[in-house]
């Protein structure tokens, strides 16, 4: 997947006109963990819930790069449009990363780790958001068609 498309891909969900702050970033954070791959993601909103937050974005990851590249990305993209990441956690060596925006955070747990935490059952009173299925790793489609005429050639 090219820095391209995913530039353009989060930009059209930052500036989503029926996405107003803070869900536009807690949308895009979960299109990011969506398309590194990261599995049973959720969005949960905790403004009647609770004070601390209006949204969390829970995801697993396979293993730690992979957490980790999650959270990189995260961190990136929001910086881009200027969302301030007060703090992340749990960066080096940990099942369990958590980026800090204040009006949304961000859970990224090894697969293993989920369950023991298991956020979905501490939160269970907060409404959980609907996630379009495009964001479940949708990736940009081939420019080269491996069954195609000479194409296929440069393919493998």
């Amino acid at each position: 997947m090219s820095k391209e498309y995913v530039d353009q891909e989060i930009e059209k969900i930052i500036k989503d006109k029926g996405l107003k702050y803070p869900l536009n970033l807690a949308m895009a954070a979960t299109w990011v963990a969506g398309n590194h791959k990261g599995t049973n993601l959720k969005i949960l909103e905790l403004k009647k819930v609770c004070s601390l937050t209006d949204f969390f974005v829970i995801a697993s990851a396979s293993n730690l790069i992979q957490a980790q590249a999650i959270a990189e990305e995260i961190y990136f993209q929001a910086k881009k449009y200027d969302y301030t990441c007060k703090s992340r956690e749990g960066l080096q060596n940990s099942d369990w990363i958590l980026l800090d925006f204040g009006d949304i955070i961000v859970h990224i747990f090894l697969e293993a780790s989920r369950d023991f935490y298991d956020l979905d059952r501490l939160w269970g009173a907060a409404a959980s958001l609907p996630i379009p299925q495009h964001y479940y790793s949708s990736g940009e489609t081939p420019s080269i068609d491996p069954l195609k005429g000479d194409d296929a050639k440069k393919y493998f």
